[in-house]
């Protein structure tokens, strides 16, 4: 009897591991490439970060990250199929596979990588939530809102912000939601509220769509951490992998100096993690189901962390953004990925 019940024992715990391992096997990857298209899950439209230009192409920080994952996979940036998302719905889409991977301004939380089935990737914008009001408002501190009406968006993490910043400053005020950012930033300008409350980022990124922008200001205070970043589903290890390195990849180009205009020669760095990161030396692309040169076609095509900073939301860009928290850990910022070996 004890043997048999040891037998059986041994067999349930084959099973549930054949099932985890099934559960845990790679398919996403294998989908994009059958596919031939990367379906990534974006803003509905969102300056500096994700939104279509005049001539519907779609450009931003995260549109970018995007690319740069089309390029890793197909050495063709162009091979991604942007699918907009409200707030409310980013998720669900991700969790039903209707997109591929979520890249867009999401802020990552524990409830959000507990219990969605999500994995959170790493942070390619470190943000935090602020105030923007009208200068004949007469404030310059968001600890003078007491009795203020607060435009805001619903299914983001700005409401439960918004609520414990007035709660622990014992202020009292009033929230007036909306559905999507498009329908808060239009009842802003309205008049609908005295203040809108989102991202930082996203605050520079939606007063350049103000009847009058100049007439509107960004408060000093910062509220809250948002560190923003790509999400993936949990059930894939392998993709989640692929996405996390992509990141990587390009925050560790700009600080080994590989830009997109020098990463041909580059090439032939003597420097071992140079060689490392562009697939010179080392296999380090099998891990991840890439060919070796996984890091130099994201370069080539796309350019490094700083490059891409710059030209959507930094010095290059309508946003003129300053890198704060987002330059290097060797410029005093927290952009830092582990390196290639």
């Amino acid at each position: 009897m004890k043997k048999f019940m040891a037998a059986a024992v041994a067999g349930l715990g084959l099973a549930l591991a054949a099932t985890t391992a099934q559960a845990q096997a790679p398919q996403t990857l294998a989908q994009v490439k059958s596919r031939n298209i990367l379906n990534c899950g974006a803003n509905t439209g969102l300056a500096g970060f994700g939104l279509p230009d005049a001539q519907g192409n779609w450009v931003g920080l995260d549109v970018e990250l995007c690319r740069a994952i089309a390029a890793t996979i197909f050495n063709d940036p162009a091979k991604v199929k942007f699918i907009p998302l409200s707030a409310k719905d980013r998720f669900t889409a991700l969790q039903s596979g209707e997109v591929d991977v979520l890249v867009r301004n999401s802020t990552w939380t524990m409830s959000r990588d507990t219990a969605l089935g999500l994995l959170f990737t790493g942070v390619n914008y470190y943000d935090g939530q602020g105030f923007m009001v009208r200068k004949k408002l007469g404030v310059n501190s968001a600890l003078q809102l007491s009795g203020a009406s607060v435009c805001t968006q619903q299914g983001t993490t700005t409401e439960l912000n918004l609520a414990d910043f007035f709660r622990a400053n014992n202020l009292k005020y009033e929230v007036v939601a909306f559905a999507s950012s498009d329908e808060t930033v239009k009842a802003y300008d309205s008049g609908r509220c005295d203040a809108f409350t989102t991202d930082a980022s996203g605050l520079y990124a939606e007063r350049l769509k103000l009847t009058a922008p100049d007439d509107h200001m960004v408060l000093p205070e910062i509220i809250s951490k948002e560190p923003l970043g790509p999400a993936t589903r949990n059930n894939d290890a392998q993709w989640f992998n692929l996405v996390k390195w992509v990141h990587f990849a390009m925050v560790n180009a700009e600080e080994l100096g590989v830009t997109k205009a020098n990463v041909d020669e580059m090439l032939k760095s003597p420097n071992p993690e140079i060689k490392r990161l562009l697939g010179a030396e080392g296999k380090f692309g099998e891990a991840i189901g890439l060919t070796p040169d996984w890091a130099y076609r994201i370069i080539k095509h796309v350019g490094n962390y700083g490059e891409s900073f710059e030209r959507n939301v930094g010095a290059s860009s309508l946003l003129k953004i300053a890198r704060g928290q987002n330059a290097l850990w060797t410029k005093g910022g927290l952009q830092y990925a582990p390196p290639v070996r």
